[in-house]
């Protein structure tokens, strides 16, 4: 007989009287068996709805795992915020810089941070046992300090390579988190280091252009831009490398140099030795620092005798047939001016030029009178800080009252002190046609007419080319002269003062060139800072014998970098020294 499937109770469901149920082992009647259907009934949906509250209660938790992974990937939490104590610095974005030709001098790369949790860390010891055993520049003592100072999270290292951060995690350590940041990376190194500057931890301009041009930097990087210099970093690289090879040879302390462009005033090189990786700025003493370029005020000594001649000519004082009595020292009060190497004779102005002589300088300056020599060098900029785009810059020391003795000793290079930038920037408008233009460490755009003002006539600027051509080809300047290249320029020698005295043997020795001649281009000058003589210059440390050389060897190669052609008047030169190379 086929099994009967029960009867439901509940609504529409009707039992007749009589049927006392279906008779079983039991004898359990129709009633019994509708409840114990009902109550499994019940059960089945308490079992469903408890089901339900355990799947929602799950999807919710992994809901919320998932959004912390987020968090933690993507953002540093709160909690991480709040517990790290770890500088909370704002990491400005910053633009590329690179030089005129696009070579990159600063740039942002990605670093790791290596920070631990301490809450999650299963053996303290065994957790920096192992990270120094593979990164032994992390003292072990350091990180044990750090980890049982209290806080949740410390920092353990900062800036890691990616080796170094793929190295500790492949450790397997709990507890290690990799947090990354950006940080500013110059990739020449010490290469115009001076100029560049650094940042801090935050990325801020500290120094140099990361400083002076810190806006412009910040919005460019908004921009997708970069921000250009002047600079042609070939050329940087001769003048860094000159200096330091003069520097050794001499032994001096010091060494600067600058490459200036006359007619549009732009830094194309410019280098203080000693120097510093601005990579790790603070890794050497604060002297390494500082830029004796534009920071740097100094008496620089008979390169000022050009300003001088000039200032006469311009004024119409003299006249370069004018012939001045030098055959004997000259007495101002208690002073006695004389010539390094006299001539004992009078002399014409080309002579006191191309002689560098003192007695000569003090003479023309007389001619010229105290009101107008103080004018003549404020027109030159000498009585402010020059205007170029960087935070380093020194203020003259230009005395307030000018005695006799003082008209005299400055028309010479004595009693003011400049910068070297002061001086090279004066310097190419006496070759650039007499306008001072004020320099930059910008690339400015090509063809666009720049703006300067005249400071000496036209006809003056040409006789000083002139004057300066045979400082080199007769003069006290003969070494900087470079076969292919008319060099025109002016030897500087000052005593250093020292315990309110002048040294004889404590020199500061520069030297100012120009080249072509004909039509100026660019300005170069360099300065030893206490040059020793050597055996190949007799023991003389002067600047026809250190600095001199110096710029020779500069513009030798600079000349093709830049594409200065050679000159006609030395191109028969160059071809008999061409057949007389040995074969």
């Amino acid at each position: 007989m086929a099994r009967r499937r029960p009867l439901r109770s509940g609504p529409g469901v009707h039992v007749p009287e009589g049927m006392g149920g279906y008779p079983d082992a039991g004898g359990v009647g129709m009633a019994s068996r509708l409840h114990g259907d009902t109550d499994y009934l019940q059960a089945i949906e308490s079992t469903r709805r408890r089901m339900r509250l355990v799947t929602g209660l799950s999807i919710a938790g992994f809901l919320v795992i998932c959004i912390r992974l987020v968090s933690l990937t993507f953002g540093p939490s709160s909690e991480l915020a709040g517990n790290m104590q770890v500088a909370n610095v704002d990491l400005r974005a910053r633009a590329d810089i690179v030089d005129r030709n696009g070579e990159l001098l600063a740039t942002n790369l990605l670093f790791s941070s290596l920070i631990a949790n301490t809450a999650r860390l299963w053996d303290d010891q065994e957790t920096v046992a192992s990270i120094a055993r593979v990164l032994p520049r992390l003292k072990q003592d350091v990180m044990a300090r750090r980890i049982a100072s209290g806080r949740r999270y410390v920092q353990l290292a900062r800036d890691l390579t990616p080796q170094e951060k793929q190295t500790v995690f492949a450790l397997g350590l709990p507890g290690l988190e990799f947090p990354q940041h950006e940080k500013r990376i110059y990739p020449r190194g010490r290469d115009a280091s001076h100029v560049i500057g650094f940042v801090d931890a935050g990325n801020r301009g500290i120094a140099g252009v990361e400083k002076s041009l810190e806006q412009e930097i910040v919005d460019a990087a908004m921009r997708g831009e970069e921000v250009a210099l002047s600079l042609d970093m070939r050329v940087q690289h001769v003048l860094q490398d000159e200096l330091a090879r003069s520097r050794n040879t001499f032994r001096a302390q010091a060494a600067a140099g600058i490459v200036l462009d006359v007619t549009t005033g732009e830094v194309l090189a410019m280098a203080s030795l000693p120097d510093f990786d601005p990579n790790a700025p603070t890794a050497l003493p604060e002297k390494y620092r500082f830029n004796q370029v534009t920071k740097g005020v100094y008496e620089l000594g008979s390169v000022f005798k050009m300003f001088t001649i000039a200032m006469a000519l311009d004024q119409g004082t003299v006249t370069l047939n004018d012939r001045y009595d030098a055959t004997k020292p000259l007495r101002i009060a208690s002073y006695t001016i004389n010539d390094f190497h006299g001539k004992n004779r009078w002399l014409s102005v080309r002579d006191i030029i191309v002689y560098s002589s003192n007695i000569g300088a003090v003479k023309l300056a007389r001619a010229v009178g105290i009101p107008a020599h103080q004018a003549f060098l404020r027109k030159l900029g000498f009585y402010e800080r020059t205007a170029i785009e960087l935070p380093e810059l020194g203020t003259p020391k230009v005395p307030d009252r000018w005695r006799e003795i003082r008209a005299a000793t400055i028309s010479y290079g004595h009693g003011i002190a400049i910068s070297p930038l002061h001086l090279a920037s004066a310097a190419a408008a006496l070759v650039n046609g007499g306008r001072l233009i004020s320099p930059t460490i910008k690339k400015r755009e090509q063809g666009k007419k720049v703006s300067g003002h005249q400071v000496i006539s036209p006809v003056t600027s040409r006789q000083m080319r002139d004057l300066l051509r045979m400082v080199v080809t007769e003069g006290t300047g003969s070494q900087a002269d470079v076969l292919g290249y008319s060099v025109g320029g002016k030897t500087g020698t000052a005593e250093k003062s020292q315990r309110g005295r002048y040294s004889r043997t404590a020199l500061l020795s520069s030297f100012v060139a120009s080249f072509p001649t004909d039509k100026p281009k660019y300005i170069v000058f360099v300065m030893l800072d206490e040059p020793k003589g050597t055996q190949e210059t007799f023991g003389y440390a002067t600047a026809g014998w250190t600095a001199a050389p110096l710029v020779h060897n500069i513009i030798k190669r600079i000349g093709p970098i830049l594409g200065v052609r050679p000159e006609r008047e030395t191109a028969d030169g160059i071809l008999q020294a061409m057949l007389r190379l040995p074969r």
